[in-house]
């Protein structure tokens, strides 16, 4: 038997895509206009992660299972306060909103949570 979260309440939404700090593939992303997303920037708050763009439109799960790179302290599993780093991923923070974090690689530095 194989554990696996992907599909638990999995939601994805089609946004534009910023002409400015646009979004890209696998990393966070923020609402920076109506029905519009771009890149996050360090400490913001995630709308998402964002699955597919090009340079007019981006796909983001909104909801679910993610995987994201994260810098700074190792998250807990359990419920963690996480916010956006500089790089498109994630990392600790108290301003930061909480997510159920189910896995954590270390040395891959690596989370898994649910959106």
């Amino acid at each position: 038997m194989k554990v696996s979260f992907e599909g638990i309440g999995e939601r994805a939404m089609t946004f534009f895509n910023a002409d400015t700090n646009p979004a890209e593939a696998g990393k966070t992303v923020k609402m920076s206009a109506g029905a519009t997303v771009s890149a996050c920037a360090d400490g913001d708050k995630l709308a998402g992660l964002c699955i597919d763009a090009d340079a007019s439109l981006a796909t983001v799960k909104t909801a679910g299972f993610v995987t994201a790179s994260y810098t700074g302290a190792d998250p807990a599993v359990g419920f963690a306060s996480l916010a956006a780093d500089a790089a498109g991923g994630v990392k600790v923070s108290a301003g930061g909103r909480e997510y159920l974090v189910v896995e954590v690689d270390a040395a891959a530095k690596t989370v898994g949570f649910i959106l």
